[in-house]
């Protein structure tokens, strides 16, 4: 033992404590890496957790637009290559959270909420992708290959009468004769192809009828930036539209009577009857969701008003409706004190509040624009139940994230992001210091009180339009200037008064004593229209802007929901990207020219005598969907001039030439009006001539104008173009589209 060495207290692994601790990796010590690269990953993350802590960081309401940027990114990528890559990202960003801060670990506590952000916005936005794709996949319907005259016989699935258009809208569950496979169509029929069982009741959801249609695949847009119908149809299921040809045969009206479609239906004939002419097509909306009676005049004066969100069965009239059901039930159990002490009344109320909301849902047709704000609401009514904050980021993120997760393709519609906009916007006003300091009690008169409530009801209107009108302007082209005024008469009118009067209407009409509130609801609803036709017809009402490009649109988004969802003066940095985009969006270039799908149409701006901007049509269309797409893309108010009538044209029976001036440059446009054989050489000699040539047929090779052949057959590759002379540069509709399912341009369908 004497002899045996003596180990150092230092060199024993088990005897020292330290030798036991393992070494810091790299990027926790810096070991390896001078001290300033090792100092900046540090020092940036600190930054990072100080400032969400300092700006009220909550993550519902972050969470539910990272499962949005997921789905918008889907919409916006071209394919399976680019989805996954996204997927991908997302989990990559998850992991490197996981990775930097470990479980466990002195630094994953002191970046708790820097790590938390990190990993749920990840796995949170690849989820979003993950989502609408299976969605797609699940419920996208392939359109049909090309238009075609068939035989139909099936089961109606949905009708939606249009008294205004003349016409009946029916959607149908059809075996096709062809190819034997079950498809989903819907057809027009006119109001004069009905007789017999068709006209009568009978013709309903349920019955099985037959008919003679022109089908027609989901039409693409127009031109870029126009409405997609073809991506609004894949997601409902339509393989194809079309127009009913001769009569409408009932082959069995069983099934055909029943249901809340029917009832929705008599309700809306009964409402008209006790109001007549305008007013009681309105009434008949509200009552039951059926705005097909609504003449074209009233809704787009509606419409440039800014008050074409109360003719839409949405939050306001869902809201409205379930919070006079709550207010009612708890009222009136208040008069029960022996109910009132054993019973939770707020639990009560919100249960009748609830019942009330989906029945009319149920009611007004169960629209997903409608179940959307029922959602919401129910959510809403929860946390009045439970004695939380109905009106909260929280709640509105909950609320957003349920939607989404069941309509995640609602995401890129006008009508969940205006809807939610307008709640994130009221939110960020009612909860900034200026506006609590404003509304704070204090003595005074009750004129005074009430002031500044209408002052703040303006300043709401105000601010609720400046959040919308980015979102109107890019899927509309179009915005009231003056909506802020219009809605803060027009809400309480609706809210207050006439929706009241219609309900009270319909319950004393079970006593035979409704018509003093049907007179008292035709009169508010008269005032209703007055008040938007006078708003539409003020000088500058209506404020037009050709397709705003993407980058405004994310900015203004990036810079809103910055504003709303941050607090204290962290949220003014959102005022930065708004200014940008709204920079960008007032030099967005005006296209010079406007070219279909098919060639047929094509729309070229010019300067009038009065330095403003006319639109030329080549065509003179008896389609108003086409006019007003071009002049809705073109930013242009005036109607179309044709094209031969203008000055400087020159026109024959079959082309039409015109010399364009942009940017210091002659360009000299060919088109082709008809479909008039013409000599080949002849033909070749004049593309020789021209910069651009627009067909609606296929030209020959010996065609070759100097920039742009734009004919069938390059058409049925891009679609619809937009094209810019100053750059110059062209937009198609297929690039935007990428190889999404509705689209079938490259196959040339």
């Amino acid at each position: 033992m004497g002899d045996a060495p003596i180990i150092p207290m230092g060199d024993d692994p088990g005897s020292n404590p330290a030798a036991r601790v393992p070494s810091p990796r790299p990027w926790q010590s810096g070991r390896g890496l001078s001290s300033a690269a090792a100092g900046w990953p540090a020092r940036i993350a600190e930054r990072a957790e100080r400032f969400l802590a300092d700006a009220g960081f909550d993550r519902a309401p972050w969470l539910a637009v990272l499962f949005m940027a997921g789905i918008l990114s889907w919409f916006a990528l071209p394919g399976p290559v680019q989805w996954l890559a996204a997927m991908a990202a997302g989990g990559a960003l998850a992991l490197s959270a996981v990775l930097l801060w470990p479980a466990g670990s002195p630094l994953a506590d002191a970046r708790a909420a820097l790590r938390t952000a990190l990993l749920a916005g990840g796995l949170v936005f690849a989820c979003g992708v993950a989502v609408i794709w299976a969605r797609s996949e699940i419920v996208g319907a392939a359109p049909i290959a090309a238009p075609r005259v068939a035989w139909l016989q099936g089961k109606v699935l949905e009708r939606d009468d249009q008294g205004a258009e003349g016409r009946i809208r029916l959607t149908l569950a059809v075996r096709d004769a062809e190819d034997g496979v079950a498809r989903k169509v819907r057809v027009n029929v006119p109001l004069e192809s009905l007789s017999g069982a068709a006209a009568g009741p009978g013709l309903a959801e349920g019955a099985v009828v037959r008919m003679r249609a022109r089908l027609m695949p989901p039409a693409s847009p127009m031109l870029p930036g126009a409405y997609n119908f073809a991506r609004a149809a894949w997601f409902k299921g339509l393989a194809a539209t079309g127009s009913a040809l001769g009569p409408v045969e009932v082959v069995s009206a069983e099934g055909g009577e029943g249901g809340i479609a029917p009832l929705q239906r008599r309700l809306s004939a009964h409402v008209r009857e006790r109001v007549s002419g305008s007013a009681g097509a309105i009434a008949a909306a509200f009552a039951s969701g059926d705005r097909g009676s609504i003449a074209r005049a009233d809704a787009e004066a509606m419409r440039d008003s800014g008050l074409t969100h109360l003719l839409s069965i949405s939050g306001l009239h869902v809201s409205a409706v379930i919070a006079a059901a709550y207010v009612a039930v708890l009222r009136l159990l208040a008069l029960w004190p022996a109910l009132a002490l054993r019973v939770r009344l707020p639990v009560a109320a919100a249960a009748g509040g609830a019942l009330a909301g989906i029945g009319y849902t149920l009611l007004t047709g169960a629209e997903v624009p409608t179940v959307r704000s029922c959602v919401a609401a129910m959510l809403v009514l929860a946390a009045l139940a439970l004695g939380r904050d109905a009106l909260s980021l929280r709640m509105v993120g909950v609320a957003a994230g349920v939607v989404l997760l069941l309509w995640p393709e609602s995401a890129i519609g006008p009508s969940f992001q205006m809807s939610f906009s307008a709640v994130l916007a009221i939110i960020a006003v009612s909860s900034s210091s200026p506006a609590r300091a404003f509304l704070a009690p204090r003595e005074e008169s009750w004129w005074a009180h009430a002031g500044r409530r209408v002052v703040m009801l303006f300043v709401t209107g105000v601010v609720i339009e400046l959040a919308l009108m980015p979102v109107v302007l890019f899927h509309f082209h179009r915005a009231g200037l003056y909506g802020a005024l219009a809605n803060v008469v027009a809400i309480p009118l609706v809210t207050f008064v006439s929706m009241p009067l219609i309900a009270l209407g319909l319950a004393f009409d079970l006593v035979g004593a409704g018509a003093p509130f049907w007179w008292l609801t035709e009169r508010s609803l008269d005032l209703l229209l007055w008040i938007a036709h006078l708003t539409a017809g003020q000088p500058g009402a209506v404020k037009l802007m050709p397709q705003m490009g993407g980058l405004p649109i994310a900015l203004f988004a990036c810079g809103g929901l910055w504003l709303a969802l941050w607090s204290g003066r962290a949220r003014l940095w959102g005022l930065a990207p708004v200014a940008l985009a709204s920079l960008l969006a007032w030099f967005t270039p005006v296209p010079d020219l406007l070219v279909s799908g098919d060639g047929r149409q094509v729309g070229i701006t010019v300067a009038d005598a009065r330095g403003g901007r006319r639109l030329l049509s080549l065509r003179d269309s008896r389609s108003s969907y086409a006019r007003d797409n071009l002049l809705e893309i073109a930013g242009v108010r005036a109607e179309p001039v044709p094209l031969a009538d203008w000055p400087g044209a020159r026109c024959s029976s079959a082309f039409c030439t015109l010399v364009v001036t942009r940017a210091g440059r002659n360009w000299t446009v060919l088109m082709a009006r008809s479909r008039d054989r013409i000599a080949e050489r002849a033909l070749a000699a004049a593309c020789e001539r021209a910069d651009i040539v627009i067909a609606d047929r296929f030209l020959p090779r010996s065609c070759r104008p100097r920039w742009l052949k734009a004919d069938r057959r390059y058409l049925a590759q891009t679609g619809g173009l937009s094209i810019d002379l100053s750059g110059p540069g062209i937009t198609t509709v297929a690039e935007r589209e990428g190889h999404h399912g509705w689209w079938r341009g490259a196959s040339g369908g």
